[in-house]
């Protein structure tokens, strides 16, 4: 028994596979276009991410340990 909207949904599939086609070949065009970070480059951004992650992470680790101790002077 065949569906009533069975070619309707053949229909979509084929057109959401021409979308998702025509998706990656403009992806891909677009990529050309971008300009990417030497390899020196990227090493030196994450290291500065690493780094300055590091730093506030002491920061915050830092005032957290000051503000519990404060708290835990006036309640106890």
């Amino acid at each position: 028994m065949n569906h009533p909207l069975a070619g309707v949904l053949v229909w979509d599939n084929i057109f959401t596979m021409a979308k998702l086609t025509q998706y990656l070949r403009d992806t891909r065009g677009e990529l050309k276009h971008v300009s990417w970070p030497t390899r020196r480059q990227a090493l030196i951004y994450t290291a500065l991410v690493i780094i300055i992650s590091l730093v506030t992470a002491f920061f915050l680790g830092f005032f957290d340990f000051l503000f519990t101790r404060g708290l835990e002077t006036f309640v106890l």
